[in-house]
């Protein structure tokens, strides 16, 4: 995957929604609990019904593993039907990973080869040599935390350093590494006003946006202040999308959601380009 062919999907679409798979086999419908593999069945209907809707699909790493064996193999079937839907879909392994050296190189083969994700979402606290490995990965991305939407967000990223949010250095320092074009970042919706300041930084960068919707991100507020020229953006909502229903209709309800969403962000982009 490459820039050319997610903005391709962004305008063919009028979207840049990211669907998040985060599977709790405690809150999906209880008739798929039957099902050989519920979690990948849930998946499917979700991926069936909203595809049309969204350009990316997030599965969080943890509500896999969380079922051991079982759930890498669900993942794994995941992420092989998104491809087979559209290979032009893009999908982001929300792993938040983050070592050095030949332990990087291994996680960004894990997810990047036997996967086949398009990207993955690293830590950037220890430095230079445990995100350089992911970026050596061709047409693979590679999306940094930056600035996080939850409360302990306050204990590191918004400490200052010489006057200077710890976030924006992080920000800052990244974009100096070796094959920096393939860095995407997160920012938090409910962090919505610090985009500006970030833009500043990294105008061109896509940044993975978690927070719209169930969390209470503004999607009018984030793409007031982080759209860029070439959009720049992917939005992602998982429980209010995933999780609209408990019923047999879920997923006719999940596309309801996902509509909903992209109907505005169509707005949006006709506002802009």
């Amino acid at each position: 995957m490459n820039l050319e062919l997610l903005l391709s999907q962004i305008q063919k679409k009028q979207s840049f929604l990211c669907v998040g798979l985060d599977v709790d086999l405690d809150k999906i419908p209880a008739h798929l609990l039957g099902e050989e593999d519920p979690i990948f069945a849930f998946n499917k209907a979700i991926i069936d019904a909203t595809h049309s809707y969204a350009v990316a699909y997030k599965p969080n790493i943890a509500f896999y593993e969380a079922y051991g064996v079982k759930g890498w193999q669900a993942l794994a079937k995941t992420v092989d039907y998104i491809n087979s839907i559209d290979e032009n879909l893009f999908t982001i392994a929300d792993a938040k990973r983050g070592d050095i050296g030949n332990t990087a190189s291994r996680y960004a083969k894990a997810f990047f080869e036997d996967l086949n994700f398009d990207s993955v979402t690293v830590a950037p606290y220890m430095g230079r040599d445990s995100v350089e490995p992911f970026l050596e990965f061709k047409d693979k991305f590679t999306i940094l935390l930056g600035l996080t939407s939850n409360p302990g967000a306050s204990d590191f990223e918004l400490q200052e350093i010489d006057g200077k949010p710890l976030y924006m250095e992080v920000i800052e320092k990244s974009a100096t590494y070796k094959n920096a074009h393939q860095l995407m970042y997160v920012v938090g919706a409910t962090k919505a006003s610090y985009l500006a300041d970030i833009r500043k930084l990294i105008p061109n960068h896509f940044l993975l946006v978690p927070g719209v919707g169930a969390q209470g991100g503004s999607l009018s507020e984030v793409c007031e202040y982080g759209f860029a020229k070439n959009v720049g953006l992917l939005v992602n909502s998982s429980r209010g999308i995933i999780y609209a229903s408990s019923e047999k209709d879920f997923d006719q309800v999940a596309a309801q959601e996902a509509q909903k969403l992209q109907l505005q962000m169509k707005l949006e982009l006709e506002k802009r380009l």
